[in-house]
């Protein structure tokens, strides 16, 4: 019997977490600890800036959400698969393109390398390809995007030998400060938050080497019911900048993420 029970437990643990939606008018919408765009405060009330916003464009669509939280790799696997509608926060590639459609750009992600203060100088990186002839190593986050510089380069041996891939921010930066790591590619904006949340002031500085700057997207799945919203996502995005209040929503964000915090050194 218990051995029974184990194999239907094993059974459970492999479907997806969400099957779709629960009506016709409930996006199913995964989210990752992400600061500051996706987390929960200390209330446990979700929260964050690509929140904000996208709770802001389903409001004006006349939709609901049921929120899940899900690793950003197996989120973007059900996103494929159709077991989850949405993601926000999301990169344009081709090979996402193949699964799934992409909204107006929502807002601009930044990703710099990051290194403990006083090591910019030390890392002599022109371009993220002569990391591949170097004795450094960098840490990155499981199914992020890095641009296409990036993509390229990690098909390479050479260069992967030098990239060390985890779940999450907070494990990069242990790995920073132990030493097993040189620096860590992340979001300026969610670094400094990361700095705000564990008072990790003075210990980071940015290298001045070019990693990439793009346009953030909400995706939908081409296998959701719901891929037929697009146009009024797109529509609703467009009247979030014209009448000010995406502007509003970034400005909110930036006054918290910056106040009461010192600066990051910038090489």
């Amino acid at each position: 019997m218990k051995k029974l029970l184990i194999v239907f437990l094993l059974v459970l643990s492999s479907q997806p977490i969400v099957a779709n939606t629960v009506d016709d008018k409930t996006l199913s919408v995964g989210w990752e600890l992400w600061y500051p765009y996706q987390y929960r405060d200390a209330q446990q009330k979700l929260i964050g800036l690509d929140l904000d916003i996208f709770n802001e464009i389903i409001k004006r669509i006349n939709y609901k959400v049921n929120y899940t939280e899900i690793p950003w790799k197996r989120h973007l696997n059900y996103i494929k698969t159709g077991d989850m509608n949405i993601a926000m926060g999301a990169s344009f590639n081709e090979e996402r393109a193949k699964y799934a459609l992409f909204s107006e750009p929502y807002r601009i992600e930044t990703v710099k390398l990051f290194v403990r203060k006083g090591f910019a100088g030390k890392i002599k990186l022109k371009h993220l390809k002569d990391l591949s002839n170097s004795n450094f190593m960098i840490g990155v986050e499981g199914g992020y995007y890095y641009g296409k510089d990036y993509e390229k380069l990690i098909k390479q041996a050479a260069f992967r030998s030098h990239i060390t891939e985890v779940l999450d921010l907070e494990q990069n930066i242990d790995l920073l400060m132990k030493g097993h790591l040189d620096g860590v590619l992340v979001d300026p904006f969610t670094m400094q938050a990361f700095i705000n949340k564990y008072k990790m002031f003075n210990e980071f500085e940015q290298h001045k080497l070019h990693i990439y700057a793009d346009d953030i997207h909400i995706m939908i799945s081409k296998k959701s019911k719901f891929k037929n919203l697009m146009p009024k996502i797109n529509g609703a995005i467009l009247s979030l900048k014209k009448d000010g209040t995406l502007d509003q929503f970034f400005k909110s964000w930036n006054s918290l993420v910056s106040s009461n915090s010192q600066s990051i050194a910038q090489q």
